[in-house]
């Protein structure tokens, strides 16, 4: 992937190329488009027919579908088949909305798209931000997961996340692009995580996903909902080389009244002391405390749950579930 470059502060520079003019990447172009003409159009309008279309889709993408299943079978077994199945189809239809109003963001005045953000405990990180402290935000991945970072950037706070590189090249160019048109960095993750270190360290506002799965070397096998994952202990550590207050934050895209509420939860400053398996397990915690009221906003379609314990088999190789 060579649509992005490093410049001197070693982030990622999205760079356009000329072969994005290929016709492999027509249909690309056309999917661009869509989303813009969406994205202008009021949400109003739009959040209907988006929610109408992702749940169609959410019926043919059968592999998402079904590392879905498999991760609300494990971490909410209380609930009945059809709770679940309704979460998941609540789940597609509010992805294309919230990556939509992603898109109006990047194309509008990010002052009138305000007026549709609700923010709450944002005194939490008004005051971090006024003492000077550096700020590394947890944030669990939900179909907005982008939005609150470029509302922030848009108000002036440089923000640095970390990255993987999508595949389609145009539409890893065009996302990125989204991403920094109010400035900040990116890190490939791919680099590792020394660069975003150093952005954190030199004042900008970490942007951290906790849900990658690291496998087990790396990790402390705790409790997530009501089964348990692989966990990797960094936040902890992240938070001394850095010097930051780590404070959870989630976005949920409210299709009912087309806004986007940003859920804030107070700093981790019980991480000081705690060891690798009680951080790993912290990081859960905060995870299940923003995602639990919200089921539908998180993406349930990663394979969260890849990792086991010896002698216990992959969820998503087992041939009993969603066949």
């Amino acid at each position: 992937m060579e649509n992005s470059k490093k410049n001197h502060s070693e982030s990622f520079t999205p760079v356009f190329k000329k072969e994005f003019y290929a016709p492999r990447y027509w249909g690309s172009w056309l999917a661009v488009g869509a989303f813009a003409a969406m994205a202008l159009t009021p949400a109003s309008v739009r959040d209907p027919i988006l929610g109408g279309l992702g749940r169609l889709a959410g019926k043919f993408a059968k592999s998402a579908r079904r590392r879905a299943q498999i991760n609300l079978y494990y971490c909410f077994p209380e609930k009945s088949e059809a709770q679940r199945e309704a979460i998941i189809d609540a789940m597609f239809a509010t992805a294309p909305q919230a990556m939509v109003m992603m898109a109006e963001l990047s194309l509008r005045n990010p002052a009138a798209l305000s007026q549709r953000v609700e923010w709450h405990g944002r005194e939490i990180i008004d005051e971090v931000k006024a003492s000077g402290e550096n700020v590394i935000l947890l944030v669990p991945h939900g179909w907005g997961v982008d939005i609150p970072a470029m509302l922030l950037a848009s108000e002036g706070a440089q923000v640095a996340a970390m990255f993987h590189h999508q595949r389609n090249q145009v539409m890893d160019y065009i996302w990125n692009r989204m991403r920094l048109r109010f400035g900040g960095r990116l890190h490939a993750r791919d680099d590792g995580i020394k660069q975003f270190i150093s952005s954190v360290r030199k004042g900008y506002w970490g942007y951290y996903l906790p849900d990658e799965d690291h496998g087990e070397e790396q990790s402390e096998f705790v409790d997530f909902f009501a089964t348990y994952k692989a966990t990797l202990p960094a936040i902890g550590r992240l938070m001394k080389v850095c010097r930051a207050r780590v404070i959870p934050l989630f976005p949920v895209y409210n299709s009912k009244t087309h806004r986007l509420e940003v859920y804030i939860r107070p700093p981790m400053d019980d991480l000081n002391l705690a060891d690798d398996h009680t951080q790993a397990r912290r990081m859960n915690e905060e995870v299940e405390s923003l995602v639990g009221p919200h089921p539908e906003q998180y993406t349930w379609i990663l394979k969260l749950l890849k990792t086991r314990k010896p002698g216990e088999m992959e969820p998503y190789r087992r041939d009993d579930l969603y066949r």
